[in-house]
């Protein structure tokens, strides 16, 4: 490593933030990252994302083998169907997904507490916790310096902003790269997976990731997150002694609430929705949900009725704009600070692995004096770009998550919910469509080209 390796300042303890520290510190450069939240057992993380090859593929490089191993052990059990479904729980097409044998080539659901709780093992001399970003300055020595709510400052050679979709450090770098509302809400419901919520689900919606194409213009999506441990933490009969082990030595298990649980998701065009539906929590808004839902199947009514009050939670769909490239300096971004998506695609925790992992091999050549820091940031942007901004208009057009998509208008969204059902029906039917179809899902979710 060359004595003029560089220090990195990572503003935002999130996936790909953590990610890119794990890869700078494997490769002996210095790094610091600084998170608004007071504890790492802080905020509402406990909701699903899925991984895909692309994501696995980034963990495994910048993780140690070790803490790869935990992430596969935490992981709940991956689903083997992708589904759509109607209101009325009627499985209009089901795919049979690849099977969890493979460490990366395949789709892993995880807990976002679980994962940051991975993700922030071993980094304790890394992560400083209760630092709330408000600006930096870029010094004529080439340093730059990060300044934080409590006074206190901290300079190196780079600042990565990996601060989300609300980045301060965008808005002072980029300020013409915005963000605009999407136009459409979701109501986010978590309910405690247990003997009876789960004899509400058929065995594939169990088993599987479930798209809910429902009349009217009202989506959802469910899964269910079934993990290695009980609902009192305890290693359940039959995990394996290598997880077993993994997991009983795993000192995240302490800081890590999540459970076996059921992730059901509703959505439509904001317009349906209350106008002060943002502000409503607990059982108001899981009344408004009900209220959308009206006549959908009793047991998914009844799941809502189940959930969790305390993690309701309204979002409003956000995308970012398209930007163009910009001059590189001592300043990048990665993930949502730079490319947030909607959902559409499930790819934004993936974009912002392959991102993070790509930027810890430009540092890596830096460091190693095969290019100057500028040039592997220009270079990292030069790349990411393209393909971040690509996957934002992806998510925007796909699944409903574009308030404006023809799935909302009053005569047209029939037809369209119609062609939906029929184009997945068609699909899961034909067994060269079938495959196709499959194929292309690994294949999206695991491009790095």
């Amino acid at each position: 490593m060359s004595a003029s390796a560089p220090h990195v300042l990572i503003i935002g303890a999130g996936t790909g933030g953590l990610c890119l520290a794990h890869g700078l510190r494997r490769a002996g450069i210095s790094v610091a990252v600084y998170e608004r939240y007071r504890t790492r057992g802080e905020g509402l993380l406990g909701y699903r994302v899925g991984i895909g090859p692309t994501g696995s593929r980034a963990l495994r490089e910048c993780l140690s083998p070790e803490l790869f191993d935990v992430y596969l052990a935490t992981c709940a059990r991956s689903p083997r169907w992708f589904n759509v479904i109607t209101q009325r729980m009627r499985r209009t097409a089901s795919f049979e997904l690849r099977p969890d044998t493979h460490p990366v080539d395949t789709e892993r659901s995880v807990a976002r507490m679980t994962l940051r709780q991975v993700l922030l093992t071993g980094m304790e001399d890394v992560v400083h916790f209760d630092k709330t970003f408000t600006h930096y300055e870029q010094r004529d020595d080439g340093t730059v310096t990060a300044h934080f709510a409590d006074g206190s400052s901290a300079s190196g050679d780079l600042l990565v902003a990996a601060d989300g979709t609300h980045s301060a450090v965008r808005r002072q770098y980029l300020p013409h790269a915005v963000t605009r509302d999407a136009g459409t809400i979701n109501i986010a419901t978590r309910i405690p997976l247990t003997e009876h919520t789960r004899s509400l689900l058929p065995e594939r919606l169990q088993r599987g990731i479930s798209l809910i194409f429902g009349t009217g213009g009202m989506m959802g999506v469910l899964h269910v997150m079934d993990f290695k441990w009980d609902a009192e933490g305890r290693l359940k009969p039959g995990v394996s002694e290598a997880d077993a082990a993994l997991l009983s030595r795993w000192p995240g298990r302490a800081h890590d609430p999540t459970r076996d649980n059921i992730n059901l998701v509703v959505w439509s065009t904001a317009r349906r929705f209350p106008r002060d539906v943002m502000q409503r929590r607990g059982d108001e808004l899981v009344q408004v949900a009900l209220d959308l839902t009206g006549n959908w199947h009793p047991n998914l009514r009844e799941l809502l009725m189940r959930g969790d009050p305390a993690s309701v939670l309204p979002i409003r769909v956000t995308t970012s704009e398209p930007v163009p490239p910009w001059k590189s300096s001592t300043v990048t971004l990665l993930g949502d600070a730079i490319h947030t998506m909607t959902p559409g695609r499930g790819v934004g925790a993936n974009t912002a692995l392959r991102d993070a992992v790509l930027l810890c091999r430009q540092l890596r050549l830096a460091a190693a004096g095969e290019k100057t820091l500028l040039q592997a940031v220009a270079d990292y942007e030069t790349e990411m770009v393209p393909y971040g901004f690509a996957r934002v208009a992806d998510s925007l057009n796909r699944s409903g998550t574009n308030g404006d998509d023809r799935m909302y208008k009053p005569v047209v969204g029939r037809l369209a919910l119609l062609g939906a059902r029929g184009y997945f029906g068609v699909t899961s039917r034909v067994p060269r469509l079938r495959r196709n179809f499959v194929d292309d899902f690994y294949t999206y979710r695991g491009e790095e080209d």
